[in-house]
């Protein structure tokens, strides 16, 4: 007599959500990075793709509790279901606690005073983080000075923004000493979301002050990305300037100017 082993339906469809789950979520990330989707498709795709996985997730576990009682076949299927849930679920968790975690704001900026200007348009408000809340979430993310003339500190910056692929959109560079320069450049995030980053460099007469903006051109919250970026680039900003610094070639000292005249005349020499 032949005994019939089956194989569990829950292993059967936990790994066919899986595997269409993740190819859901992966390849919309190149299609968003290279703008061939929008922002809000991108979101759309990836809440349904979210739904898939823990749909995958939940059959999973369902398979592995009926397998150990039936003793079915699909354990492997079953594995594959939750391996490939997981894979999609975990940068979803994880993004979901950075929107806990940072202030839902899409603008960050040292300068509270006056503004950096933007150039793109976003389409929308921007949420400005309150500026207690972005000492304490981002510390690095303030004013910088430095004893660098305007118009070197200026061609810093814009390799600093080169080193860190942003896209150029506007720019305009000190003419003098005391003037003021911009830079405003387009950043991607890994996921293809895009951030527009403004810098401005004021000359001061002991060298120049950097001031630095980031917005979210997408959105209610970044994720506490644009702070984060603040800080890096500020953090990079003062690790080129120590080092040129460090290395600046030092300027001898004046040697002390001797007396030329007649020799002094010593208690010896005086006369009577």
């Amino acid at each position: 007599m032949r005994i019939l082993i089956r194989t569990s339906k829950w292993a059967i469809w936990a790994r066919r959500l899986g595997s269409f789950a993740l190819p859901l979520a992966v390849i919309p990330i190149f299609l968003h990075r290279d703008r061939l989707i929008t922002s809000a498709d991108f979101h759309i795709i990836e809440l349904v793709a979210a739904g898939f996985a823990l749909l995958a997730l939940i059959l999973a576990m369902g398979a592995f509790a009926r397998l150990w009682v039936t003793g079915d076949q699909g354990w492997a299927r079953a594995t594959f279901g939750l391996i490939f849930s997981l894979i999609c679920l975990l940068p979803m968790v994880f993004v979901a606690w950075l929107a806990f975690h940072y202030p839902a704001a899409t603008d960050v900026s040292t300068s509270t005073g006056t503004p950096l200007p933007l150039v793109s348009s976003t389409g929308r408000m921007l949420t400005t983080a309150d500026h207690a809340e972005i000492e304490v979430d981002f510390p690095n993310a303030r004013t910088r000075s430095y004893p660098i003339e305007a118009g070197q500190m200026f061609e810093i910056v814009e390799q600093l923004a080169a080193a860190n692929g942003w896209e150029p959109r506007a720019r305009r560079a000190p003419t003098t000493p005391l003037d003021t320069g911009t830079f405003n450049g387009i950043a991607t995030t890994l996921l293809g979301w895009r951030d527009e980053v403004a810098v401005r460099v004021q000359g001061t007469p002991n060298g120049s002050d950097v001031d630095m903006r980031s917005a979210a051109m997408h959105g209610w919250s970044d994720l506490g990305e644009n702070g984060r970026r603040i800080e890096q680039f500020l953090l990079a900003l003062d690790a080129r300037i120590t080092l040129m610094l460090r290395d600046a070639p030092q300027t001898p000292a004046p040697a002390p100017e001797t007396d030329t005249g007649a020799p002094a005349v010593t208690e010896e020499e005086t006369p009577g």
